[in-house]
């Protein structure tokens, strides 16, 4: 009774600063939990997404007329309008790059169709999704490979290979948002007309697959065709090369890194750009730099701002707690007077710390399960369900230490207030 009376004072007195520290705690769950996840979501596919050393592209068949890009005219010249029709590795050659610095070395057309885009994949679900998702560009052409150059970069990457009838199609897509979409369409059995002829899908639902490495799986969708679709070469949009350095340490990978990347005189690419000739690309190397990078400054604020707000969190309470009890001093003096021995009292007052303490923890638990569900619908293809279970483990890790510390010291300071002179 003395315990329950206790607490009910204290809600009666503390309910807004109950409110903010529920709200700090809640807080300091969902960041920690949420931003731990993506960390290691990002680790985990960074070594899924960089299984080649470099990949380079290039745009092919520039048009000779002027073109309107950006809001600017240009104008390509005859050098760069015949650069654009031959391969990555004939344009090195021509220009006296070493092919030599590069092994596993397989290249690769992409074929588009002006007349085959999003909206023509989506066809009569189109209006539907477009009500869903009005921002989506529609009007992207749909990037289309043959199933044996694809099964060239996947079995350079050591990835999933497939096989296609003459009148088959398959769909690569592994970013979740975009998969949805599709699996839509495909649920139904779309059929689509590429290069004039029609086409089945061989499967009901997207496949796993891509060539252009990244941090995390971004590929919003690959057609595969089979190898006798008529598809021209004005349909050639751009060259993909992917390849290895040919190199067994790191400094000679590093240095190697540099001809393709780096933008100064040193580098084969700039050379290449002064002469109007644009080959992009990204490489193992820089993929990593840039998601450690991003991964350390997510951990560090979450695990600050986590931190920051469990310790006030913490503080208020134990300060609370500790000045409740110098106040109630008289009340423990009474309770020695009617024959309560010191360990029914410091029992009850081990209940009352730690009923004070976790009734905003639970509740903070509550809120943070439908906050987290939320974070990570936010962050969809950035972080999975699946990996939550390791951050969860290490948030309550941490705030156990920390919570469990605060409590034990203001249990401890709390018996010496009222320890009898």
């Amino acid at each position: 009774m003395f315990v329950l009376r206790q607490i009910n004072n204290k809600i009666n007195t503390m309910v807004i600063s109950i409110s903010v520290i529920c709200l700090m705690l809640f807080m300091t769950i969902s960041i920690l939990s949420s931003s731990l996840s993506l960390r290691n979501m990002m680790q985990k596919d960074l070594n899924d997404m960089t299984p080649v050393d470099i990949n380079l592209y290039k745009t092919a068949n520039l048009p000779e007329k002027t073109v309107n890009a950006y809001g600017k005219e240009i104008t390509y010249t005859p050098e760069q309008i015949e650069d654009s029709k031959i391969t990555i590795q004939e344009t090195f050659q021509k220009n006296g790059m070493e092919m030599e610095v590069l092994k596993d070395v397989v290249e690769i057309p992409i074929y588009v169709d002006n007349n085959f885009t999003w909206e023509s994949f989506f066809g009569g679900s189109f209006e539907k999704i477009k009500a869903q998702y009005p921002m989506l560009l529609y009007g992207t052409p749909e990037e289309i490979i043959k199933i044996s150059d694809y099964n060239k970069i996947a079995n350079l990457y050591g990835i999933k290979q497939y096989e296609l009838e003459e009148n088959e199609y398959i769909v690569l897509c592994d970013f979740d948002n975009m998969k949805e979409l599709r699996n839509q369409v495909l649920e139904k059995g779309r059929s689509l007309t590429i290069a004039g002829k029609e086409y089945k899908s061989k499967y009901q639902d997207c496949q796993e697959g891509f060539i252009v490495m990244a941090t995390n799986h971004i590929n919003t969708g690959i057609i595969l065709v089979p190898d006798n679709c008529p598809l021209t070469e004005e349909k050639k949009e751009r060259t993909f090369l992917a390849a290895n350095f040919n190199a067994t340490t790191e400094e000679e990978k590093q240095e190697i890194h540099k001809l393709f990347t780096n933008r100064d005189a040193s580098s084969f690419v700039q050379k290449l750009y002064e002469q109007g000739i644009t080959i992009d690309g990204v490489s193992k190397i820089s993929i990593v730099e840039s998601s450690v990078g991003l991964a350390t400054i997510i951990t560090f604020i979450a695990i600050y701002l986590g931190v920051i707000f469990l310790i006030a969190s913490s503080a208020i309470l134990a300060l609370k707690q500790l000045t409740e009890s110098s106040d109630n001093r008289q009340r423990y003096l009474v309770l020695r007077k009617i024959g309560c021995d010191e360990k029914m009292i410091n029992k009850a007052l081990f209940r009352q710390i730690g009923i004070f303490f976790a009734m905003p923890l639970l509740l903070a638990i509550i809120h943070s399960i439908f906050g987290i569900q939320f974070v990570l619908s936010m962050m969809a293809g950035l972080a999975d369900t699946e990996d939550l279970l390791p951050s969860i483990v290490i948030t309550v890790l941490i705030i156990g230490g920390v919570y469990g510390a605060y409590f034990l010291a203001t249990y401890i300071g709390s018996k010496n207030i009222i320890k009898e002179d």
